[in-house]
């Protein structure tokens, strides 16, 4: 571990995170959701259009590929074992539809640089699996992921979760909602998870601790046709080992603005991860990136298409 740490005042810094995470678990969880596609990142990205027309066909295999740049990083580590500080960040997913929409697969490959070591060389490397789907108001998933250096040994992270989230969408859910605010949409999500898996997936950002519990909150606020959405995400876990397993030891919160045209999107996002039962690392940074999202569905290359009929038949 590196000397990166800050000192943290738990009443003066959280304070105002905790009462927002407070707040949009206990709405969004009570809230009788009619539930559209899950988010499946790890670090939610808003939705680059209407996941609920994928509903009538399988995709064939959808995803995206993405790039950014840490313009802003006092203290996000380029790798598990809290050494480094992040430059870039390059990510693909991968998805395919093996039944509907009721049961995804999904992949996401995450890779950081080191800035302090060129910016280039490549120095973790994050893989995701999971199983992931919509069954009525809920979205559920398995998953399994695996957190590793790639330029030097060190601590390797591996984990398996479950996650259960109900989710909430103005134009489907407010009748009046697309009358006032015909350009505009709002969608947000809550749930809970359990780490039933854990190899060394800590419990606060200066790996202390292991997870055992992950709420979740997330919402995306379209300003105009889907072109510019506004989006917050929050992320906490519980230690397993503490006295009270069920109590938040780390809030991970993110707010961002992204601009679309066409499969492209731009963004600029802010994350701060911090521990919220004691003081310690707190790992924040400033990051651009640039999007590009494809879809291709079993459809498109005519798998599945119903034959032509022949004249008189």
């Amino acid at each position: 571990m590196t000397d990166q740490s800050t000192p943290t005042d738990l009443p003066s810094l959280c304070r105002a995170p905790i009462i927002l995470a407070s707040t949009l678990l206990s709405f969004f969880l009570v809230w009788p959701y009619e539930a559209s596609a899950l988010e499946k990142y790890g670090r939610p990205l808003p939705s680059m259009g209407n996941t609920n027309g994928r509903e009538a066909e399988e995709s064939l295999f959808a995803g995206y590929l993405l790039t950014g740049v840490f313009a802003s990083n006092p203290s996000f580590t380029a790798r598990p074992d809290n050494t480094g500080l992040v430059g870039l960040r390059h990510m693909l997913h991968l998805e395919t539809d093996l039944y509907k929409q009721y049961l995804t697969f999904y992949t996401d490959q995450n890779f950081f640089s080191d800035r302090t070591n060129g910016w280039i060389e490549l120095s973790e490397w994050d893989g995701t699996y999971a199983l992931t789907g919509v069954l009525g108001h809920f979205n559920w998933r398995l998953q399994y992921e695996r957190d590793a250096p790639l330029d030097r040994k060190g601590v390797t992270q591996t984990y398996a979760d479950g996650l259960v989230t109900a989710k909430f969408q103005a134009v489907q859910d407010f009748p009046w909602w697309q009358h006032r605010f015909p350009n505009q949409n709002l969608t947000a999500y809550a749930g809970a998870g359990w780490l039933f898996h854990n190899n060394n997936y800590f419990a606060r950002p200066d790996n202390t601790g292991l997870a055992l519990f992950r709420y979740v909150a997330h919402a995306d606020l379209d300003l105009y046709k889907n072109k510019v959405v506004l989006y917050g995400d929050i992320n906490m876990f519980t230690d397993r080992d503490a006295s009270v397993p069920v109590r938040p030891s780390e809030l991970d919160w993110i707010v961002g603005l992204a601009v679309r045209w066409r499969d492209m999107e731009f963004a600029v996002y802010h994350e701060q991860d911090l521990p919220l039962d004691r003081g310690g690392l707190v790992q924040q940074y400033l990051a651009v990136q640039l999007r590009f999202s494809f879809d291709i569905s079993k459809q498109d290359l005519g798998i599945g298409a119903a034959k032509p009929t022949a004249p008189g038949q």
